[in-house]
């Protein structure tokens, strides 16, 4: 049972090694710009793969839970499916069911433990595979490898390389499921954190934070919700940063302090960080020099909480 891009590699690994009967997505939803109806990422790939394919609107009702239970199924694999499975649908298969998670639990439970991890500016990251319970990722572990963070990565990057790592993880964990050898290893249900969903207002920047905190935040809400600036009115999106230093600043919060062939340099509490490339309202994403060129940008010039420019 998956929907969205981080569960496609998985869905290609457990394919390769275990006898897929069924794969379970959400419908069809509105996508792209044009806004029409399209498959999820794993129902096109399962098409792709020759996989029988069905599209519950709400697979914990009974007439799903009895069509799962007439396969026999020895076991239930879930990546990033997009709803919570009632404990009933937990009972139907024989051996249970298992799910990739895109972290090192008891860390980041919840919906978003990617984004999470680059937002508090960890080193590193991994993916757990885990038996499934009635709490939210608190079953016991099985398997879990560490990935780490590069400095490079945003919220896209790194959930496509965990999805990549997870993949393999979670056809070895079913293979050991199915021997009865798959270990389980309790969660202090009191340790680790919850990844609470990302919400759009998550991505104004606050140019009051210091820079390595301001860095990590865009890199988190990219490519979604976007880290947004205001300048002259109109919205920026920040697609690409890095801190340049953390020494105290005269200027403001959020002032331009130079333009060079790098970027933007823009003033933090402490700090500055230099934009290297973003995208104008309306625009297609750019170099920040090249921005700042074609906008004539003056050191001094303000970048605001996108707030407070649409005020």
């Amino acid at each position: 049972m998956g929907t969205a891009d981080f569960a496609v590699p998985a869905l290609r690994a457990v394919s390769r090694s275990c006898d897929v009967v069924l794969v379970v997505t959400q419908p069809d939803r509105p996508r792209g710009r044009g806004q029409q109806l399209g498959p999820s990422p794993v129902a096109e790939e399962a098409r792709a793969l020759g996989l029988a394919v069905a599209k519950p609107v709400d697979v914990n009702e009974p007439e799903w839970r009895e069509r799962l239970a007439g396969l026999g199924l020895d076991l239930v694999a879930v990546v990033a499916y997009g709803a919570i499975l009632a404990p009933e649908l937990l009972g139907v298969p024989r051996l249970g069911c298992v799910n990739l998670h895109g972290s090192l639990l008891p860390d980041y439970r919840g919906a978003s433990p990617v984004q999470r991890a680059l937002w508090d500016g960890r080193i590193g990251t991994g993916a757990t595979t885990l038996w499934m319970d009635e709490g939210i990722d608190t079953g016991d572990c099985i398997l879990q490898r560490w990935v780490g963070i590069e400095p490079a990565d945003n919220a896209g990057t790194l959930s496509a390389r965990l999805a990549e790592v997870g993949g393999p993880l979670l056809a070895e964990t079913l293979l050991l499921a199915h021997a009865g050898k798959a270990p389980r290893r309790p969660q202090e249900r009191d340790a680790g954190s919850y990844a609470r969903k990302l919400k759009k207002s998550d991505g104004s920047v606050d140019w009051a934070l210091d820079a390595v905190h301001v860095w990590c935040r865009q890199r988190a809400v990219t490519p979604w919700p976007g880290a947004t600036a205001g300048f002259r009115g109109r919205r920026l999106l920040l697609t690409e940063t890095r801190p340049l230093h953390r020494l105290k600043v005269d200027e403001p919060p959020g002032t331009v302090l130079a333009v060079s062939p790098e970027g933007v340099a823009v003033a933090c509490e402490p700090g500055a960080l230099m934009v290297t490339r973003l995208k104008p309202e309306g625009r297609n994403e750019m170099d920040a020099a090249e921005w700042a060129r074609g906008a004539r940008l003056e050191p001094g010039e303000a970048l605001e909480a996108e707030k407070e420019a649409h005020a």
